[in-house]
């Protein structure tokens, strides 16, 4: 073997050595991730139970709105049709959501606590996303029964199971709003490196984000609203933004209501959104870092 050759072989050998160790930190982290979500099991099943009780509101919401009009249909969607979807998106939600992480990134910011991870041999973004999968696993884990005995109780609202490949884009929409809600609140949570307070700024990301994600109602019902731009209406303007990948994307999928080619752009676009966000997670923990400061113990 020749100098080359051997030396180029142990390089191999040292990046494959180096990818397995970063592996088994963050399966380390994980792991324990997941034993401090369950140290509070308890008040975890209890908060994740509650949840469920404004699909009762949402049924009777929307049965006294299809009541009190003539029509059997609002945006081509049947009462059926929109309890069915609430009740996809919130399991869209369930994977999008990400209760506390930016308020959390902010906070320890502010505190100095983040400085532990300036300084020990842990990528806090990949902590981050650790700690993350690890409430969500906790979470799926407690709240399947519920979901599949609502979903068992209310079946009648729901079209026929669509075919396998549908269902695969499904779930593959799931894990992609999972990412995209993850890197774009934690990108939200770093803007505490330039920001004392960033709570008034979370808010203001979280109303934006109830409404143009179609977590209120369907954002087809935004297609006869203008923009004032000749050819495009409101529905085609938030379909630029990433927020409809959280919850609406997911759901109509399920119905039916993207198929063939806007589909595949949907899913290319989705994808998009990730590598975007991601990037911007990753430039603003550089950039933050390299400004921060933190004294004391």
């Amino acid at each position: 073997m020749s100098t080359t050759a051997g030396g180029r072989f142990a390089a191999d050998q040292g990046f494959l050595a180096r990818r397995l160790h970063a592996w088994r930190v963050w399966w380390t982290m994980l792991v324990i991730c997941l034993e401090e979500r369950l140290v509070y099991r308890g008040d975890f099943i209890l908060g994740t139970l509650m949840r469920f009780l404004p699909i009762v509101t949402q049924v009777f919401l929307w049965t006294a709105v299809f009541g009190a009009t003539s029509s059997g249909s609002i945006a081509g969607y049947s009462r059926n049709d929109i309890v069915a979807y609430y009740l996809l998106t919130m399991v869209s939600r369930a994977f999008s959501s990400m209760p506390g992480l930016a308020g959390g990134i902010a906070r320890g910011i502010r505190d100095g606590s983040v400085k532990k991870y300036l300084v020990q041999p842990v990528d806090y973004v990949s902590y981050l996303l650790a700690a993350r999968i690890a409430h969500k696993l906790v979470y799926y884990a407690v709240a399947i029964l519920p979901f599949a005995g609502v979903f068992l109780f209310c079946r009648e609202y729901f079209p026929p199971i669509p075919d396998w490949s549908t269902i695969g884009v499904f779930v593959i929409s799931l894990l992609l709003s999972f990412l995209l809600g993850f890197f774009m609140e934690a990108t939200l949570g770093m803007l505490g490196f330039w920001f004392l307070e960033v709570s008034s700024i979370v808010f203001a990301y979280m109303l934006v984000q109830y409404m143009l994600s179609g977590h209120m109602f369907p954002l087809d019902m935004l297609a006869d609203i203008p923009t004032g731009i000749p050819g495009l209406s409101v529905a085609g303007l938030v379909r630029f933004l990433p927020f409809e990948y959280t919850a609406y994307f997911p759901a109509a999928v399920w119905l039916g209501k993207v198929q063939g080619a806007e589909l595949v752009r949907s899913l290319l676009v989705e994808t998009a959104w990730v590598v975007v966000m991601a990037v911007a997670c990753r430039i603003a923990w550089w950039r933050g870092t390299r400004r921060y400061s933190a004294f004391g113990g």
